[in-house]
């Protein structure tokens, strides 16, 4: 049987002294789709942030994809992040440069150096997103929608093992969501593991998955019939 791709044993989420998150305890495997619900301030961001190696583990084991976060040194923070593709709600597209430079300055920051390589790349993961014939774009010319299929192309580059997305549809209307969860389901079914933080219930509603909820400092699995 294949490893987790993460693993979290008694761990505790802290910031600036207060407890977020204590008495995690959660594995996912390889190919999982999972939502993380919770009001605002109930710790979804705090959760993610642990897991890209934003904030540290209080207490407890952790480990996503073949990292140790307990002992996770500085200097291998860049590797563990090449592994994770990160989609944000406000999509964090670099916005004097088009859709196809923004894709540049992720693989050159990440150490490709091959031209042709770097288009291929480019190409397939704009593809992946029906987003190729908008390569020479701005962001300022695409729709919200179309800027976050940018932005989980962006997060395809490194042909990472785990996706999460933060409130990916956040800022976006109901039928452009359906269309950009659509795209990580597309992606989950290739084999990519994805984590998404949301408050679109409806979502949840439309495109059944496990769901883990926060609250009251815990992290617990709900019936979606209970969402």
């Amino acid at each position: 049987m294949s490893q987790p791709v993460l693993s979290l044993k008694n761990v505790t989420l802290s910031q600036e002294g207060n407890v977020i998150l204590s008495n995690v305890n959660l594995e996912v495997n390889h190919g999982e789709f999972i939502y993380i619900i919770g009001k605002t301030g109930s710790g979804k961001s705090t959760f993610m942030k642990a897991l890209y190696a934003d904030l540290p583990l209080a207490e407890g084991q952790g480990r996503i994809v073949d990292f140790d976060l307990a002992t996770l040194k500085e200097d291998d923070i860049p590797f563990l992040r090449r592994k994770i593709g990160f989609v944000f709600q406000d999509f964090k597209l670099l916005p004097d440069r088009t859709v196809k430079d923004n894709m540049l300055f992720v693989l050159k920051a990440t150490g490709w150096k091959d031209n042709d390589e770097m288009q291929n790349k480019i190409d397939e993961v704009l593809h992946k997103v029906g987003m190729k014939e908008f390569a020479n774009k701005m962001p300022h010319q695409l729709s919200g929608g179309e800027q976050q299929r940018v932005a989980i192309a962006r997060a395809l580059l490194n042909d990472p093992e785990f996706i999460l997305a933060d409130e990916p549809t956040g800022n976006l209307d109901p039928q452009t969501s359906a269309e950009v969860l659509e795209v990580l389901k597309k992606i989950n079914a290739n084999g990519k593991t994805v984590i998404m933080a949301t408050h679109d219930y409806a979502l949840l509603m439309k495109f059944p998955s496990k769901t883990l909820k926060c609250e009251d400092t815990k992290l617990f699995e709900v019936v979606q019939k209970t969402v």
